[in-house]
């Protein structure tokens, strides 16, 4: 496809410009394709979402000292990402970017959260990086396709490719045009229930000069609570101490960042202003970033120079636990039709559907997530489709049929 080109004047130097990358930069459609593709300067969700939010003027929680100690306070920052190998595998949490209109959605079968994930079909391709690649072993091998068309994340837990498609622990598919919440005690690809992807630090980001966003981070023992933006536990510690997932801490202010290289300085002014945000049971003070081989692994390792107590955390907000979890209507599904109800082969049906209360919107098989109120299908075989309509509180489902003859 052609592009038209837009000249510069800089100076006495004519730069000619691509007006689609020009007009696109920052944007979902901006994005490159690929496994490790640049975004462009897109950042995933809405401004004000909690991993775009800057933090570094927050008050902190007045019991950020006992949380810390709890954490370990001698435990060292731990970039969990890098450059090259480690006992065989890529370091860090891969992802590609995806073009839907040349990927096709294949379907995904669930396995263990089923209740609790999101049905397919998804754009994941056959070869599709796993996390621990080239030889991933039986960890949470995620994996995280972006779709630069639509602008869909698609995450998946212990991904594992299958005959004409994959199976998953747990999926969730993410608008990445809106602050999308799943419903509260569920999880998500991730155990607090957040998406993964946008808490990564990436080297395209870092070489870029910035990070606006916060920072995925691992501790050994969270509490059997959440707060937000987290949606779920994976513990039952109830100490007051233990870190309730979806908790954030920041890098102290006073923390003197001038000694560190270059790319260093960025995640650690990341860290100042944005922050990170207790994800997952693991390793502690583990951040999670993408594998890429430009990362220097020697500057990374200068990180670990840090410990837990040159971090502080941000007061937080409402901390939910078994006691206390918000209640609420789920979506309301008032219609889903197809019309016509029946076809023949090679004829298509239009499914149409109100819904009231809703956050997100799938349509299996088939489809996927959708923001239209209908969507042409045309199956081969006679077919019930399910709408799944998912809310703060819950999912409500309705189906119909398509009869092929």
């Amino acid at each position: 496809m052609k592009t038209r080109q837009l000249i510069i004047l800089i100076g006495l130097s004519l730069v000619l410009l691509s007006s689609e990358s020009f007009a696109q930069s920052g944007t979902c459609a901006g994005m490159d394709i690929g496994p490790g593709a640049d975004l462009n300067g897109f950042i995933p969700f809405p401004a004000d979402n909690a991993w775009n939010t800057d933090i570094s003027s927050m008050p902190v929680d007045p019991n950020s000292a006992n949380i810390i100690a709890f954490i370990g306070a001698t435990s060292a920052l731990h970039p969990d990402f890098g450059a090259g190998l480690y006992n065989g595998s890529k370091i860090g949490i891969p992802y590609q970017v995806v073009d839907t209109t040349t990927q096709p959605k294949v379907p995904i079968r669930l396995v263990a959260y089923k209740t609790e994930s999101d049905p397919g079909p998804m754009p994941v391709p056959p070869n599709a990086l796993i996390e621990g690649y080239p030889n991933p072993d039986d960890g949470d091998r995620h994996v995280l396709v972006l779709d630069r068309n639509g602008c869909w994340l698609y995450e998946l837990y212990r991904g594992f490719k299958g005959h004409g498609g994959w199976k998953a622990d747990s999926t969730a598919v993410w608008d990445m045009t809106t602050n999308e919440q799943r419903p509260y005690t569920w999880t998500s690809a991730d155990a607090a229930g957040l998406a993964i992807f946008p808490g990564l630090v990436r080297y395209d980001e870092v070489l870029a000069g910035a990070i606006n966003h916060a920072i995925r981070v691992t501790v050994p023992v969270t509490r059997e609570a959440f707060t937000p933006p987290a949606s779920h536990w994976a513990s039952s510690e109830n100490s007051q101490n233990a870190p309730p997932m979806g908790m954030r801490m920041r890098l102290k202010a006073s923390f003197d960042i001038s000694g560190f290289p270059p790319n260093d300085q960025v995640i650690l002014t990341a860290l100042k202003q944005y922050g990170i945000i207790v994800a997952d049971n693991g390793g502690a003070m583990f951040i999670s970033g993408a594998p890429d081989e430009r990362w220097n692994n020697s500057e990374l390792d200068q990180l670990k120079t840090l410990t837990a107590s040159d971090f502080e955390v941000v007061l937080m907000g409402p901390v939910y636990t078994p006691d206390n979890v918000p209640t609420g209507p789920s979506p309301v599904v008032s219609s889903f039709t197809a019309n016509p109800p029946t076809i023949t082969a090679g004829e298509s049906s239009t499914l149409a559907w109100t819904v009231a209360n809703t956050i997100y919107i799938i349509i299996s098989p088939e489809v996927g997530p959708v923001r239209e109120t209908s969507a042409v299908v045309q199956p081969t075989v006679t077919t019930t489709y399910k709408l799944y309509a998912t809310n703060q509180y819950g999912r409500s489902i309705r189906s119909v049929t398509v009869t092929v003859h």
